[in-house]
């Protein structure tokens, strides 16, 4: 028996999709992209880009997913709040990848991985004790495992940004699927409020982290702990202008299209602080 929104989701995306595997101008005005969101205030992109992907490799395994955890929450849920959670799931992942990516104009980004995040972490924390099958590792997983796992990869995946993958979305959309788990079926906190916090203690520590020390997001072995003495204002002058130098010294030889999104808003950075 299969989710029968789940389902009508899957048909939908896929026409979607399709449609943006056909119309290039098409998948362009729906994609989700910083620069048309944030100065051309198109928020509609929050949810459509949501419906387009990037192949069918990709569509696949985003409704394969979908569907093998929608049954749960539509069953238990009822088919409303199932579309609270998708929807609410897609546009919190989106506005988290928008934060992270703000000031990375050229940042694009299409798929359902948020929303899909959000019903995958509500079966969870409904279900947390379930034996899951992994079918491509050919081995089963205790639901509560498998979520932290996620939880951990996501945010591990978000700070490095080294992958095609959006692990930014994929941490927000799980977040608020399970905040909205919570406020439509609060009882379940009375035997399952382990999991809750095992999900999102990790989860909100990150953002926390994120918007309190912003440049934790930019250099990739620093989370945030300060053991080093606390540099002087000339020694931190002078790293800054070492780092502007290599910068430009890439811009002189490979030209400015050369510097990655991370890169590019380092450069900004220091311009404004030099």
């Amino acid at each position: 028996m299969n989710s029968i929104i789940g389902t009508i989701i899957l048909l939908v995306t896929g026409l979607v999709t399709y449609k943006g595997f056909s119309d290039e101008k098409y998948k362009e005005r729906h994609l989700f992209d910083v620069d048309k969101i944030l100065i051309d205030r198109q928020f509609d992109r929050l949810i459509s880009s949501g419906f387009l992907h990037a192949n069918w490799f990709h569509f696949v395994f985003n409704m394969g997913a979908l569907l093998a955890f929608s049954l749960s929450v539509e069953y238990l849920m009822g088919i409303p709040k199932y579309l609270i959670i998708y929807f609410g799931s897609l546009i919190g992942g989106h506005l988290l990848a928008l934060y992270i990516h703000r000031n990375h104009g050229d940042y694009k980004a299409l798929g359902a991985s948020g929303a899909v995040s959000g019903i995958i972490l509500s079966s969870i924390v409904l279900f947390p004790t379930e034996k899951i099958d992994l079918v491509v590792f050919e081995l089963k997983a205790t639901a509560w495992v498998l979520a932290l796992i996620f939880v951990v990869i996501s945010i591990l995946g978000a700070k490095r940004q080294k992958d095609n993958i959006g692990h930014d979305a994929h941490l927000g959309g799980a977040a608020i699927g399970v905040l909205l788990t919570v406020l439509l079926q609060p009882s379940i906190l009375k035997t399952n409020w382990w999991i809750v916090l095992l999900i999102l203690i990790p989860t909100l520590a990150f953002l926390v982290l994120i918007v309190k020390k912003p440049e934790v997001m930019m250099i990739e072995s620093y989370w945030g702990f300060d053991k080093k003495e606390k540099p002087t204002k000339g020694q931190i002058r002078r790293d800054k202008e070492m780092s502007l130098n290599e910068l430009l010294d890439k811009i002189r030889k490979s030209g400015i299209d050369s510097l990655s999104s991370k890169e590019k808003d380092l450069l900004e950075r220091l311009k404004d602080d030099l």
